[in-house]
């Protein structure tokens, strides 16, 4: 047992560090075949939110093969310095190998805070990290501050079924980490301007993965995902069944747009995981949401809070969406729906005659 630096407390010898030796913010951005991910732009802007406040600098980190031609992105956005390995022995991702070349860059560098989305490999990698370094992390972050006394960065997230927020800090360690879901913070501008510095790192020492990937499948989408969709048509607990989706598939289908549910229609089995919205789901930013038989719960109108106009149709009148919505609409949907896919079906069939000159 050791005495920390400045609390004086007794504590396990790997926990003794001086905060104080420890600047800067990091956003471990993540890339793969289609380029650097939006949702890792979009964590720029806290980043550089927690280091105006402290007074210090953002730095982008790019782990994996091929991955250098990136860092003018990440200036771009906002970072002045970006960190890079770039090796071979990176080209196919492994959470544990890619989690350690990070905390390696973390313990030389001495970084106070590391964000990373909470994309799927986000989420699969940011605890390797914490572990790693035996330090805190705060997933699915809201917000983030910085206590003006400490100095201590205050991660936001809204616990207990999103009906209070958390402020939560990592006082004795460092880096603190945090995660935060894609769509949550908008991409910040891009300036073309910006110079910064691109610090390559070469490791001699790259861990061996703990698992072998054998093959690679990928699913094929036939829609635009829903958090980066224009119009979504989501349908809750209400709706039925699987019958009832087929209704508002058809309605998508006429707005330009997609599918999406709750988390009781997603348990029920009426829609895949991928499609879910809410605090456990995906936060989505559509321009409008329609919610079919979606009660309100905070859970689910965490989601959405990004919506342009939302648009409820419910039977209950009391139900908590009408007080958040935009329009509101006491009906059934078996009677509004179909009753809106004839009024656009006929809309479009005017359209396609007055083109054809008849």
């Amino acid at each position: 047992m050791n005495t920390g630096p400045d609390c004086g407390k007794l504590c396990p010898e790997w926990s003794c560090i001086d905060p104080r030796e420890y600047r800067g913010v990091w956003v471990v951005a993540e890339v793969d075949e289609d380029g650097i991910k939006e949702a890792s732009l979009q964590m720029m802007t806290p980043a550089l939110k927690i280091a105006s406040n402290l007074g210090e600098e953002v730095t982008g980190v790019l782990v994996g093969y091929g991955v250098e031609r990136y860092s003018e992105e990440l200036i771009a956005h906002g970072a002045s310095r970006v960190i890079v390995v770039d090796d071979p022995r990176l080209s196919t991702y492994y959470p544990d190998v890619y989690a350690k070349v990070v905390a390696s860059l973390a313990e030389k560098f001495k970084s106070r805070v590391i964000l990373v989305a909470a994309t799927m490999r986000g989420r699969e990698m940011a605890p390797y990290i914490a572990n790693t370094l035996r330090t805190g992390i705060t997933a699915d972050c809201t917000d983030f501050d910085v206590d003006p006394e400490t100095r201590e960065v205050v991660m936001i997230r809204p616990p207990f079924g999103a009906i209070m927020l958390a402020h939560i800090k990592t006082p004795t360690r460092r880096p603190q980490i945090g995660t935060a879901r894609p769509n949550v913070f908008p991409v910040p501008p891009r300036d073309e301007s910006r110079r910064g510095e691109v610090v390559r790192v070469n490791l001699e020492d790259i861990p061996k993965p703990s698992a072998r990937l054998v093959s690679v499948r990928k699913i094929p989408r036939e829609e635009v995902p829903i958090e980066k969709a224009e119009v979504i048509v989501s349908g809750g607990k209400g709706v039925g069944g699987p019958e009832g989706f087929k209704l508002l598939e058809r309605l998508a289908q006429l707005l330009g747009g997609v599918v999406a549910g709750s988390r009781k229609a997603v348990d029920a089995g009426w829609l895949p995981p991928e499609r879910q919205v809410g605090q456990t789901g995906k936060t989505v930013k559509p321009v409008i949401y329609i919610a079919v038989g979606i009660s309100g719960a905070a859970q689910h109108m965490f989601g959405v809070r990004e919506a342009g106009v939302i648009v409820a149709i419910n039977t209950d009148p009391n139900a908590p969406i009408f007080r958040q919505a935009d329009y509101g609409v006491i009906a059934d949907y078996r009677e509004v729906i179909p009753r809106l896919i004839e009024l656009l079906e006929s809309a479009k069939g005017s359209n396609r005659r007055s083109n054809l000159g008849t």
